[in-house]
């Protein structure tokens, strides 16, 4: 696992491993579907900065309000829901 994500991906096992997640562990219950929601949300935060600075998702890196959307936000819930 990553101690500081580097760039942006387009690659959702990425993403989700930036989190200690792989795919396999979502489900349809609410936090996997938040956690689908925030991907789509990453993903496009991630095109516009990548149209806007003619950069690939690897050279670039979400800042602000946007950094919350870099790692999927599942242990402040997992750890209220005990459940993922």
């Amino acid at each position: 696992m990553f101690s500081e994500p580097i760039g942006e991906t387009t690659d959702v096992e990425v993403w989700l491993l930036r989190a200690g997640l792989k795919f396999s562990d979502l489900g349809n219950d609410a936090l996997s579907i938040s956690i689908r929601k925030q991907w789509r949300e990453y993903q496009a935060a991630v095109q516009i900065c990548c149209a806007v600075l003619h950069l690939t998702p690897e050279r670039i890196q979400l800042g602000g309000v946007y950094s919350l959307l870099r790692i999927p936000d599942f242990q402040i819930k997992f750890t209220q829901n005990n459940t993922i």
